[in-house]
């Protein structure tokens, strides 16, 4: 895998004003820190990885958000991170790079992501609540949902985990040929009611 990829420059470039410094000093500073740290799109957001992910970032309308996979298991002796319900640490409602931790906070907390991927430690990412993470459907899915009325009822009568599986295999898509190939092969089996696997499902 590249350790840099074109998508994660067009999702910046795509990104409000406010939010372009703050995502590219964010990507500088995970591969200052690590050269094994590889980029990818996953669930529609920039994702950096090391045998396994290690940090995400998205942008919003008004503020970005950062999480790293493994907070739990660093060490974070001044408590800047806030532990969500599957253990990821969660920095949010960053309108500027102030917001952030300084800069050898975060450069640390990336090199502990990359030790503890080495070492093949895992967390739980079982949702103490029980409460599931919001889907993030990208624009593009969305408007053919728009534009195929039987897909998008079918689709929103999807499962949690349906709707999942489709996303993933979207977002995962490493070109953007196939990106729109897998797009219009899901509007067409979502508006047959079939689910992303469902050449394997008993009959």
């Amino acid at each position: 895998m590249e350790q840099y990829d074109n998508r994660i420059d067009a999702y910046i470039n795509k990104s409000a004003d406010f939010a372009k410094p703050i995502l590219t000093y964010i990507r500088g500073i995970i591969h200052e820190a690590s050269p094994l740290v590889t980029e990818t799109i996953k669930w529609g957001c920039p994702s950096f990885d090391y045998k396994g992910p290690i940090v995400m970032m998205a942008a919003f309308k008004q503020h970005c958000g950062l999480n790293l996979w493994k907070a739990s298991l660093m060490n974070d002796p001044d408590g800047v991170m806030k532990l969500n319900d599957e253990n990821a640490g969660q920095f949010m409602r960053i309108t500027s790079i102030a917001d952030l931790p300084q800069k050898d906070v975060l450069i640390d907390f990336i090199k502990q992501g990359v030790a503890l991927n080495e070492k093949g430690l895992k967390v739980s990412t079982k949702k103490a609540s029980g409460e599931k993470e919001e889907l993030i459907i990208p624009d593009y899915f969305t408007a053919a949902l728009n534009n195929n009325p039987l897909a998008k009822t079918a689709f929103d009568r999807f499962s949690y985990s349906q709707k999942k599986e489709y996303l993933e295999w979207l977002t995962e898509a490493k070109s953007e040929a196939t990106r729109d190939k897998r797009l219009e092969t899901t509007i067409e089996w979502v508006s047959e009611g079939k689910t992303r696997h469902w050449k394997y499902q008993r009959k």
